[in-house]
C-alpha cells in the first residue's frame, strides 16, 4: 500500500462532522504498508491487494466506511493479525478510481481513532469489532506551560520546514490557528516524515498534553539531523569551486563521512599506487617525488580535476624503466651470423657493430654508439636497426621523425597545460620495456620548425653520450638516463641536418647495390619471402639469374630493392591465383612471359650510347637523395649576341658551373681554333634533359665544359665515357662527393669508362671489388686531361690497386 503525502492535508472544520457521523460497530479492516493515518487527515490511497480491493468493495456497498491500521512489516503482502497494530484510524471513502493496471486509487477521510476488539472474518478480506478511541477531555483552560509547549512545537516545526525547504505561509497559517494540544500533535505528527514505529506511538498516545510532547521530543531529534545535514551542505558547498558544482552529492557524501568519523582517507587506488612505489626500483630522486604526489593526491578529494593529473604523472613515474635492463648478447659469432642472416653486403655497418659489442664485452660500463645510417631509399636502413636490437638481444623502438616541427614531441609538455604527457623519447622507452633498447629515429633529415619550436635542437641533449644521462622532459620534470640507449638515426642526405646535430653522431653511408648484390638479395631474401606471404611455396617459382636481372634493368630503377620486391611479389600474386584456381606449378618465369606478369618495360636502356655521339652532347653523373642517376648535358651555338642561356630547371651552383665552363673556353680560344669575336656573335644554349626535376650542385662542371668544348669545336665526344667533376676558371678539377653512388648508376647504364676528379681516388676504396672490375676510373687534376680523354686521342690509363 503506497500513500502521497503531499496530498495529505488537515480540515479545521473536520471535528463537528466526525461527531454527527454514526461508525458502525463492525467495519471491514484494510491494512496499509507505510502510512500511520492521524485525526483530520484527507489522503489518496494506492489499493492493489486482492483482500485490499475486497475490503474497499464491500464499504463502498454499505456505509463507505473503512478501519485503516498500519503493518509491521512493510515487506508482508498478506498480513496476519500479530503483524498490525490495534489501534489505527475509521475513515470514510470520499471517491474511488479504476486504474488501468486494475489497482483502485481511493481518497480518505479520517473520521475517528479506533482500537481492534476482534477479528470477525478474515477472507475475502478482515472483518473486525472495533471501540473508538476516547481522548482525554481537553483542558479549557491554556496554562503557561501548555502554551510555551504549543509554541515550542510551532517554532520548532517553522524551523525543520526552513530548513529542508518546505516552508510555506499557508501551513505556518494552519499551525498556528490550532489552539488545541491534541490536534496540533496530530497535525506537525503527521507531516514529520517519521518512521512508523513513531508515528504510532503518537496516535496511540490518548492524553493530547502528553502527545504534544512526545512530537515535541521527536522535533528535537529531527532537528538535530536537520541542523547536521544543513552544516554538511554548506561545509561541502564552502569546499566546492564553480567547476566542481556536478561533484555536489558526492561531496555531501564525502562530508557525511567526516561528521560520523569515518575515516576513508586512503582509496583503493592510492594504496596501489603505495604498493607499486615500494616494489618498483626507482632512484632516489624519482621515489621522492612519487612519494610528495601520492601524499598531496591523498589530501585531495578524488573527482578533483587535478586529482587526475597527479594520478597520471605517478603512473608514468611508475611505469618508465629507470632501471629495468636487457642482457646484451656478447657472442660476437653469433651476432655475425644474426646479421649476415637478415642483410646481405653492408659490411662497414654490420663491422661497426660488432666493434660495440666487442668493446661491450670487455668494458660493461661503456656508453652507447650514437649512429647515423645515411642511404637512398630502400637498402634497408630501418630493417637494418631491428637486425641489430635481435643480434644484441635488445629491445627494438621505431620513431619516425619526418614532418615532426613540434618541440614538445620530444620533450613533452609541462604538466599545466590540459592533456600534457611525455615526449616520445619518454614514451618510446615505456613502450620498449628496458633502458637500453636500440632506438631508431627515422627520416632525422626531413624534421621541420615552426613557431613551436625545432625539434633538432631538443634532438641536441638526446644525442650527446655526454649530457643524456640527465636528459629532461619538460612532463616528468626529473633527469631521466638515456646514456645506456643505443640511438640509431636514418637519413637519405645530410645536407639537411643542422652543423650541430650532424656532429653528435657517427655517420655510416650505406650506398645503393650493384646488379650482382641486388641479384643475391633477390635470390636469397625477397623471392623467399614474398613467396611465403602470397601462400605459395618457394620450389612452385622458377627464376633464373637472368630473368631477375632482367626485371631489375627494366623494371626498376633504384639504388635499393624495394622496387624490386614490389615486381617479385607481383609475379607471385599472380601464380597463387593460378594455383588457387587448381593449378599446380611449378611456374618457370621465362623472358617471353615476364611481361605477361609484369606489363610491358618500365624502363628502356638509358638511350642508346650510339645516338649520342653528337657534338655537343656529353654524359655526366649526378647524386640524388634515391642513389646515382646519368645526367645529359646538350649545348647548341647559334648566330646571336654573345648570350648564355640555361635551360632545365638548373639551381644557382649549376648555373655559375656552366658560365664558369663557359669562360674557360673562351679563355681557350687560340687552341680552340676560333676566329676574333666568335664568342661575341653567338648565342650558346646549353640545356640539361627531364626538365621538370630540379638540379643543382658543383659536380656538372667539368661535363658541362666538354660539351660546349665539343659543340665549338664540332667534336664528337668518344662512346661509353661519362664523367663528374667541379671545375674552376683555371680549369682545375676539384673533388666531388657520392662516387660509389655515380659509379653504380654509369655501371647499370652499361658505361664502363668514369672520368674522376684525382683528390677523389681514394674514395675508390670503398667500391666493391667487382665493381672496381667491371669499371676503368680516370682520374684528373685538370680540364686539359678532361679534353684529352673525351676529344683528342685516348689512352688507357694505369690502374692504381685501391
Amino acid at each position: 500500500m503506497q500513500s502521497d503525502d503531499s496530498l495529505s492535508s488537515s480540515m479545521d472544520d473536520f471535528a463537528d462532522s466526525v461527531q454527527d457521523a454514526d461508525i458502525p460497530e463492525e467495519l471491514p479492516m484494510m491494512a496499509v504498508r507505510d502510512v500511520v493515518v492521524f485525526n483530520y487527515m484527507i489522503l489518496p490511497l494506492f489499493v492493489g491487494r486482492p483482500n485490499s480491493v475486497s475490503a474497499v468493495n464491500e464499504a463502498m456497498s454499505g456505509s463507505k466506511m473503512l478501519m485503516l491500521v498500519t503493518q509491521k512489516e512493510i515487506s508482508s503482502d498478506k498480513p496476519e493479525p500479530e503483524e498490525l497494530y490495534e489501534v489505527g484510524m475509521v475513515v470514510q471513502i470520499m471517491r474511488t478510481l479504476k486504474l488501468p493496471d486494475g489497482r483502485l486509487k481511493v481518497l480518505v477521510q479520517a473520521l475517528a481513532k479506533a482500537k481492534i476488539t476482534d477479528y470477525k472474518q478474515k477472507e475475502p478480506h478482515f472483518r473486525v469489532g472495533i471501540a473508538l478511541v476516547e481522548e482525554d477531555e481537553p483542558s479549557t483552560q491554556i496554562t503557561v506551560e501548555i502554551e510555551a509547549l504549543m509554541r515550542l512545537v510551532r517554532e520548532q516545526t517553522e524551523k525543520i520546514m526552513s530548513l529542508r525547504g518546505i516552508l510555506s505561509a499557508d501551513l505556518m497559517g494552519v499551525v498556528n490557528s490550532i489552539e488545541e494540544p491534541g490536534r496540533l500533535a496530530d497535525l506537525v505528527g503527521s507531516n514529520l516524515r517519521l518512521k512508523v514505529a513513531e508515528s504510532q506511538k503518537i496516535l496511540e498516545t490518548v492524553d493530547p498534553l502528553e502527545r504534544l510532547r512526545l512530537v515535541a521530543n521527536l522535533l528535537n531529534k529531527e532537528l538535530e539531523v536537520a541542523a547536521v545535514q544543513a552544516k554538511i551542505q554548506s561545509d561541502a558547498r564552502e569546499e566546492m569551486s564553480k567547476s566542481q558544482r556536478e561533484y555536489y552529492l558526492r561531496e555531501q557524501m564525502q562530508a557525511l563521512k567526516k561528521e560520523l568519523g569515518d575515516d576513508d582517507s586512503y582509496t583503493e587506488d592510492i594504496e596501489e599506487l603505495q604498493k607499486k612505489i615500494s616494489k618498483k626500483k626507482l632512484p632516489k630522486h624519482a621515489r621522492k617525488e612519487a612519494l610528495k604526489e601520492l601524499k598531496r593526491l591523498e589530501m585531495m578529494h578524488p573527482d578533483a580535476s587535478e586529482a587526475n593529473i597527479i594520478r597520471t604523472y605517478i603512473e608514468w613515474i611508475i611505469d618508465l624503466p629507470w632501471k629495468k635492463s636487457s642482457t646484451d648478447l656478447l657472442d660476437l659469432v653469433k651476432a655475425a651470423k644474426v646479421l649476415d642472416e637478415d642483410h646481405f653486403g653492408l659490411e662497414k655497418v654490420k663491422e661497426r657493430i660488432l666493434e660495440f659489442l666487442a668493446v661491450r664485452k670487455l668494458n660493461t660500463e661503456t656508453k652507447g654508439p650514437i649512429l647515423c645510417f645515411v642511404g637512398p631509399p630502400g637498402v634497408g636502413k630501418t630493417s637494418l636497426g631491428k637486425a641489430v636490437a635481435r643480434a644484441m638481444g635488445r629491445k627494438f623502438y621505431r620513431l619516425s621523425l619526418g614532418g615532426m616541427r613540434d618541440e614538445a614531441e620530444i620533450r613533452g609538455h609541462r604538466r599545466t597545460y590540459i592533456g600534457a604527457m611525455p615526449g616520445r623519447i619518454l614514451q618510446g622507452l615505456k613502450s620498449a620495456g628496458t633502458c637500453n633498447p636500440v632506438f631508431m629515429m627515422d627520416e632525422i633529415d626531413k624534421i621541420g620548425s615552426d613557431y613551436r619550436g625545432d625539434p633538432s635542437s631538443a634532438l641536441l641533449e638526446v644525442l650527446d653520450p655526454e649530457q643524456n644521462n640527465t636528459f629532461s622532459d619538460h612532463y616528468m620534470n626529473m633527469p631521466f638516463d638515456l646514456s645506456k640507449v643505443m640511438f640509431i638515426t636514418t637519413a637519405n642526405r645530410t645536407d639537411t641536418i643542422p652543423s650541430p646535430l650532424m656532429d653528435r653522431m657517427e655517420v655510416i653511408e650505406i650506398a645503393g647495390y650493384t646488379q650482382e648484390e641486388k641479384r643475391v638479395i633477390a635470390r636469397t631474401y625477397l623471392l623467399p619471402r614474398q613467396a611465403k606471404e602470397n601462400g605459395i611455396k618457394l620450389s612452385q617459382v622458377k627464376l633464373d639469374d637472368s630473368i631477375i636481372d632482367l626485371i631489375i634493368s627494366s623494371y626498376t630503377e633504384e639504388a635499393g630493392v624495394r622496387n624490386l620486391e614490389r615486381e617479385l611479389g607481383r609475379i607471385c600474386r599472380k601464380l597463387a591465383r593460378k594455383i588457387a584456381e587448381g593449378g599446380r606449378g611449378p611456374y618457370s618465369i621465362s623472358k617471353n612471359t615476364v611481361e605477361k606478369y609484369l606489363g610491358p618495360p618500365k624502363y628502356l636502356p638509358d638511350a642508346e650510347l650510339d645516338t649520342l655521339a653528337q657534338p655537343g652532347l656529353a654524359i655526366g653523373l649526378a647524386w640524388t637523395s634515391v642513389g646515382g642517376a646519368l645526367l645529359h648535358i646538350e649545348t647548341s651555338i647559334v648566330p646571336g649576341k654573345g648570350s648564355l642561356l640555361l635551360t632545365g630547371k638548373l639551381g644557382e651552383v649549376m648555373k655559375e658551373s656552366a658560365q664558369a665552363a663557359l669562360t674557360y673556353c673562351r679563355s681557350r680560344s687560340s687552341a680552340l681554333g676560333v676566329e676574333k669575336g666568335y664568342f661575341e656573335s653567338r648565342d650558346i644554349h646549353i640545356h640539361v634533359p627531364a626538365g621538370a626535376i630540379p638540379k643543382d650542385g658543383p659536380s656538372a662542371g667539368i661535363t658541362m665544359t666538354v660539351a660546349l668544348y665539343s659543340a665549338i669545336t664540332e667534336q664528337k665526344v668518344r662512346k661509353g665515357i661519362a664523367m663528374t667533376g667541379e671545375v674552376t676558371l683555371r680549369g682545375r678539377v676539384l673533388p666531388i662527393g657520392g662516387l660509389k653512388e655515380k659509379a653504380l648508376a654509369a655501371l647499370r647504364a652499361g658505361i664502363t669508362k668514369v672520368i674522376i676528379p684525382k683528390d677523389n681516388e681514394k674514395d675508390l676504396v670503398e667500391i666493391p671489388e667487382e665493381m672496381r672490375r667491371k669499371l676503368i676510373f680516370y682520374p684528373v687534376s685538370h680540364m686539359d686531361e678532361v679534353i684529352e680523354l673525351t676529344l683528342g686521342s685516348f689512352k688507357k690509363p694505369e690502374q692504381k690497386e685501391a
